[in-house]
């Protein structure tokens, strides 16, 4: 059942969990993600990116994506994940991740998301809040849950990039809880997009406590939202590079301290990397197992993409040659069919692990599932 993300918010809060968030990019990694959810009974939040609705509406160079790519894009995955939702037992949401302005929120809004982040981080404050206040306004007539961030992250994803933190501050934080309305808020407190977190990357907990405390005692129930948090498994950077890749000073997020904050007030901790490495290996590997691959009709341009870009752990680096099976989960032979179960195979890998890890396994039966009409009316009966 395709829910509005509160609904599984609330039930971090009242099981002391963080759910992982999970990005996707394409038909067969929506389908793999909801099935290892379904596997361990777990709610699912999956999550396409801005720029990555735009590569799901066939922008190849998504770094380009015009909001009509982004509007087609939204509207392919949402339906994909409609269908999967549709008979499946667990609640899942669908949100965006980053989105860069009003008009990209509303195309994924339009489209089906049941939630939405409006990233206005790079803003002056003011800004950001009038920014998040109008977006929420929109989303939550609709019954859609929206996230907002505060504080900067280092690192790069997609159209987010900066060398250097700045991180949150909790009287700040309070206040954008109490002038937007908004359900979650992405913290700046230590993690780092990308796959180059550093050796010793250190969670600055006490600003996700002072914030919970904040909120607590001003009597607000707000979500707090851990980005550029995946874990960056050594053992698959090290296969990747034995399989021909090139991935330097590839390092995570500890997974102690992922787990330590998961009961200091983070609810959803978001993974993107982690996926992208496990289906990277897998795919490299289908090539060094299968070397006919390398001249099929339909994957030859695959493997040339990635034989050219052995620093690329993106798929959509690599995935950008079989656009319809992307895009509208397309099996054209029997080859694309092995393309498509290595993708899968690195997708529940890489978030099986972390249910587990995130103490998520059984939490689905907690859930309070509401549809967007039943979710707009607690909002308006809240006055937000």
């Amino acid at each position: 059942m395709l829910v509005p993300m509160r609904c599984i918010l609330e039930t971090t809060e009242t099981h002391d969990y963080a759910a992982g968030a999970f990005n996707v990019n394409a038909v067969c990694q929506a389908e793999a993600a909801v099935r290892i959810h379904e596997i361990f009974h777990a709610p699912a939040i999956l999550q396409g990116a801005d720029l990555a609705n735009g590569f799901m509406g066939g922008r190849t160079d998504f770094m380009n994506a015009t909001l009509e790519d982004k509007r087609k894009g939204a509207k392919n995955i949402a339906d994909a994940v409609k269908r999967i939702a549709q008979d499946s037992p667990i609640p899942i949401a669908l949100h965006l991740d980053h989105g860069r302005d009003f008009d990209s929120v509303k195309a994924a809004i339009d489209a089906g998301y049941t939630s939405v982040m409006i990233d206005g981080s790079s803003l002056p404050l003011e800004e950001n809040i009038e920014l998040t206040r109008e977006v929420v306004k929109y989303a939550h007539e609709r019954g859609v849950t929206v996230e907002g961030e505060l504080g900067v992250l280092a690192g790069v994803e997609d159209h987010v990039f900066s060398l250097s933190s700045t991180y949150t501050r909790p009287l700040d934080g309070l206040r954008f809880f109490k002038d937007t309305g908004v359900d979650a808020l992405a913290i700046s407190y230590g993690t780092m997009h990308g796959a180059s977190k550093g050796r010793n990357a250190v969670l600055r907990k006490e600003i996700a406590i002072a914030i919970k405390e904040l909120l607590r005692h001003e009597g607000i129930t707000g979500f707090l939202v851990s980005h550029g948090s995946s874990t960056v498994p050594k053992y698959i950077v090290d296969e990747i590079d034995d399989l021909g890749g090139r991935l330097d000073e590839a390092h995570g997020i500890p997974l102690d301290q992922l787990k330590a904050v998961s009961h200091m007030g983070i609810a959803k901790i978001n993974v993107d990397t982690d996926i992208r490495l496990a289906v990277t290996r897998n795919v490299r590997l289908l090539f060094t197992r299968n070397p006919k691959l390398k001249e099929d009709m339909h994957l030859a341009p695959v493997w040339k993409l990635m034989d050219a870009n052995p620093k690329a752990f993106d798929p959509r680096v690599y995935l950008a040659a079989v656009m319809d099976t992307v895009m509208y989960g397309t099996i054209p032979s029997e080859s694309v069919r092995m393309l498509t179960d290595a993708i899968r195979d690195g997708v529940m890998e890489g978030i099986g692990r972390l249910l587990v890890e995130f103490d998520q396994v059984g939490k689905a039966r907690f859930v309070q599932p509401a549809t967007l009409d039943e979710m707009a009316e607690r909002y308006r009966k809240a006055g937000i």
